[in-house]
């Protein structure tokens, strides 16, 4: 199997779980283990600060124990194994113990599979948006089987399906990793071991990564009530996953093409654009609770989340030391995807049991100052 074979099929098994988890975790808990909004909001908001602390402290350290192959490998066992304690669980005590646990697990498994990719787009010239659009396709067929599954037996499927699809997971990681990936890389000067503390003193990189944060923490509302909301306006859980998939059918089609589609941009044009489409995407859904226009919105996923997502990769690809690269896709991954969300979290569900629409329209308080951050320090920058 070739590098860019590896990685897309990588890709999709990951993404096939993430379409499971993100989307419909909170709505497992509300409806299969019977608690509020809020009360789900709060396991899954301490869920994601575990995601990000984990993600910042302890993923790096991974990387210098292990190689990025193997630690895949490890890292989709063992949460296989964290996610089997869900099936037992049915207190609110043990069900935010295991989300934290599990949370804590589970997602490094996207920055270590970053990484690879950015290593590999450096030494073996892959296509990366060519292999994440196949991520893309296993996260809308995870959501085409999830809305028939739980049209079929109720919510109840989605554990069972999140358990086969890490399973699946884990057997694609069983392959030889490929050779750039197999080899732990050694720091060539005393400096470069603390990567961490000089990206943080590049102005240029935390103005990237502050634009990233708050475009992705604007996603909080759509990852975690999407579904429930969706079930609000009277959309039938089977019709909820192919509403779901729109968004991801584009973003598909985005990644594959996006290589060629912005060779010519700069980054902070990427960002722009995708500033104002989240905008514009999260107050339509607040004027017009429609499931047509939701439908809509979906189509902006693309700007909002593809072009934000595509900017960082662009970046730290063109600017970043190989050696940087893991500490970049730790810290994006802790804190644009995860810790931004989880504050998010917090608020929009609280703003949801006021007005649904409210959640959605709260998302606007990251996504436009990111507009203004950008136009402010793109030129200072050159970026």
């Amino acid at each position: 199997m070739n590098n860019q074979r590896w990685l897309s099929l990588n890709f999709f098994a990951f993404f096939f779980t993430w379409g499971i988890f993100l989307p419909y975790w909170t709505g497992w808990l509300t409806n299969d283990k019977g608690l509020s909004v809020s009360a789900a909001s709060i396991i899954m908001g301490a869920g994601m600060i575990a995601r990000s602390l984990s993600t910042l402290l302890f993923f790096p350290l991974l990387t210098r124990l292990f190689p990025l192959g193997r630690l895949m490998q490890i890292l989709a066992i063992a949460s296989l194994v964290s996610a089997a304690l869900y099936i037992p669980a049915n207190s609110y005590a043990l069900l935010f113990a295991i989300t934290v646990l599990f949370s804590f697990i589970y997602p490094n498994i996207l920055p270590a599979m970053e990484s690879g990719a950015t290593v590999l787009m450096q030494t073996d010239r892959i296509h990366y948006g060519k292999s994440r659009s196949f991520g893309s396709l296993g996260y809308t067929v995870a959501l085409l089987i999830v809305g028939a599954a739980t049209a079929l037996w109720q919510e109840q499927a989605i554990l069972w399906l999140m358990m086969a699809g890490l399973l699946f997971m884990a057997i694609t990681q069983s392959a030889i990793s490929p050779a750039p990936l197999s080899i732990k890389p050694e720091p060539k000067n005393k400096r470069s071991k603390d990567a961490v503390r000089e990206l943080l003193k590049s102005k240029a990189f935390l103005t990237v990564l502050s634009v990233s944060i708050l475009l992705q923490g604007a996603h909080a509302a759509y990852y975690n009530y999407g579904f429930i909301y969706l079930q609000d306006i009277g959309v039938n859980s089977f019709y909820i996953g192919i509403i779901l998939n729109v968004a991801i059918v584009f973003e598909i089609i985005f990644f594959a093409k996006a290589d060629t589609w912005f060779d010519r941009w700069s980054v902070s044009s990427m960002f722009l654009l995708a500033g104002i489409g989240s905008t514009l995407r999260w107050i339509l859904i607040f004027l017009f609770p429609s499931v047509w226009v939701f439908i809509f919105s979906q189509v902006l996923h693309t700007l909002s989340f593809g072009v934000a997502h595509f900017a960082f990769i662009r970046y730290i690809f063109k600017k970043l030391d190989p050696l940087h690269i893991p500490a970049a896709q730790g810290m994006y991954a802790a804190v644009a995807m995860s810790l931004s969300v989880a504050l998010l979290t917090f608020i929009g569900g609280f703003l949801y049991e006021i007005s649904p629409g409210l959640s959605f329209l709260g998302m606007i308080a990251f996504s436009f100052p990111a507009v203004v951050l950008v136009i402010v320090t793109r030129k200072k920058f050159s970026y």
